[in-house]
């Protein structure tokens, strides 16, 4: 079994961010000046045993392997952004993970296929953007170029390979051309691989699976943190996603938090379905989750979350695996690091090391 975690090279200064958010900015400065909207709310997160790293220090990225071991993760999965022709953003942590060979600590990538935009938070839920870097897929020289750099990294001993195929993670599989995915197999056969074990994620529950299974893709992961639109306000089209962000904002005056909170305590169960039974789909385990850091009072937050449901839920995820072929005994975890969106692993000053503790004891008690 393989429990592998997102991680987000994001903490450190770069040119692109000086530009577009200030000089110095970093994904710090979102988590340092977070508020608390309602009574309970646990803002600002603050970090205890790593600090306010800077990932450009070697001595923090082996701590943090460290802490994952801890926890009895398989590996990272390092977010790695190509937007076409070469251009790349925070790809210095990863180089320098490859080129150092350190930590000793397994790893895979993550193409993190979208574009990047400036988001203007609306009062609905919704967000106005202003795009900052494009995603764009220019054809065979930018293949070429892009799998010759991905061949570095899935010739590294550290990187983690079903049988012969490194796992690649795609995060946008509907805009990838299907002749990418085609010309990146036949690339990886001929440089001795087995092809390259694909992986897509998929941000809405609703989404069908065996469209990209056809495409090539050899399993997929479903992020649940929203529920679909019922049958009846899909119907309804625009006018349903109306409705639905009304229901939110009464949900929210009722309970007296923020429109787009929810308890986690009653939702987790609700991240592993029956659909991760199958054996192309891979469950997702998220340890704890809030926007509000990022998109003010309009974030998604999941407040009441703590190690202990974390555990459950953990649980959760690796009884339905069991059963599966064990190449096909993949969970993955939202995530390590994304401080910016209350979603990580790392110890706080509010709950220490409970989340790495909670994991482990879950993966301990899967193996009684």
């Amino acid at each position: 079994m393989k429990i592998i975690a997102f991680y987000l090279p994001q903490f450190h200064t770069f040119k692109e961010n000086d530009e577009w958010w200030g000089k110095g900015f970093t994904e710090w400065t979102n988590v340092g000046k977070a508020k608390s909207y309602f009574k309970g709310h646990d803002q600002p997160r603050v970090p205890t045993e790593l600090g306010y790293y800077n990932l450009k220090d070697s001595d923090v990225r082996e701590a943090q392997a460290q802490l994952a071991k801890e926890a009895g993760l398989t590996g990272f999965m390092y977010w790695h952004y190509w937007f076409g022709n070469g251009k790349r953003l925070m790809a210095d942590i990863f180089d320098a993970v490859l080129e150092s060979g350190k930590p000793d600590f397994p790893f895979c990538l993550g193409w993190a296929n979208h574009s990047w935009y400036s988001k203007q938070w609306n009062s609905d839920g919704t967000s106005s953007n202003k795009l900052l870097m494009e995603q764009t897929y220019p054809g065979e020289e930018d293949i070429l170029m892009h799998f010759t750099y991905l061949l570095k990294a899935f010739k590294d001993a550290r990187y983690i390979k079903i049988g012969n195929k490194p796992l690649l993670v795609v995060y946008d599989p509907i805009s990838l051309p299907k002749f990418y995915l085609d010309r990146f197999q036949e690339m990886a056969k001929e440089s001795g691989f087995d092809g390259i074990f694909t992986v897509c994620y998929l941000g809405r529950p609703e989404m069908d699976k065996d469209q990209f299974i056809a495409k090539g893709f050899d399993m997929v992961m479903y992020q649940r943190l929203d529920k679909e639109l019922s049958p009846v306000l899909k119907k309804m089209g625009k006018i349903g996603k109306v409705v639905k962000h009304a229901k939110k904002y009464m949900h929210g005056l009722i309970r007296g938090v923020t429109p787009y909170a929810m308890d986690y305590k009653e939702v987790y169960h609700n991240f592993i379905t029956n659909k991760e039974k199958g054996k192309d789909v891979a469950p997702m385990i998220i340890p704890q989750w809030d926007h509000s850091p990022r998109s003010g009072r309009n974030g998604m937050i999941l407040y009441n979350s703590n190690p202990e449901y974390f555990y459950m839920h953990a649980l959760d995820a690796l009884n339905v695996v069991k059963d599966k072929p064990a190449d096909r005994q993949i969970v993955f975890l939202k995530s390590w690091n994304e401080w910016g969106e209350g979603n990580y692993m790392e110890p706080d000053l509010t709950h220490g090391r409970g989340y790495i503790t909670a994991l482990r004891k879950a993966i301990e008690k899967f193996k009684e």
